[in-house]
């Protein structure tokens, strides 16, 4: 990797341009994708923050303001709106009586399943777009 005192060459810039373009891509496709199928953007990532918790299949408020980025109390709007869209449901913590544990509905599978295959189909078609660049001074090991 270059260092913060090495140029960067056309061909560094080459690849990350190309490397962003590839991110903007897929993302405006997650963002059209999600809002086809009635859903925001941010009630996707929920969603899969959710199922794609480490080890169980809840997680916290916290735990899910630190996987989404944003703060406890964006989140706890987020999960209302998707509750009342039958896509979560909340349950008590198991041992933290101040928690809870938000849980995806079997609605929110549902529709997770599927928005995540046309996610995976379009990664799988972007193909070699998102790899990370390589830096031409500093070929991979």
């Amino acid at each position: 990797m270059t260092t913060e005192g090495e140029p960067l060459t056309k061909r560094d810039f080459e690849a990350l341009a190309r490397f962003r373009f590839g991110i903007r891509s897929y993302l405006r496709f997650s963002e059209e994708t999600v809002r086809s199928h009635g859903l925001t953007p941010q009630q996707y990532q929920l969603l899969l923050a959710l199922k794609g918790f480490p080890e169980r299949d809840w997680a916290s408020v916290r735990e899910l303001a630190d996987r989404l980025q944003l703060r406890h109390n964006s989140v706890v709007e987020l999960i209302n709106r998707a509750q009342g869209q039958g896509l979560v449901t909340r349950a008590a913590h198991p041992t933290d009586a101040r928690a809870v544990r938000v849980l995806l509905t079997k609605q929110g599978e549902k529709v997770l399943s599927q928005l995540s295959a046309l996610h995976r189909d379009e990664l799988q078609r972007m193909g070699s777009v998102l790899m990370p660049p390589v830096w031409s001074e500093f070929p991979p090991a």
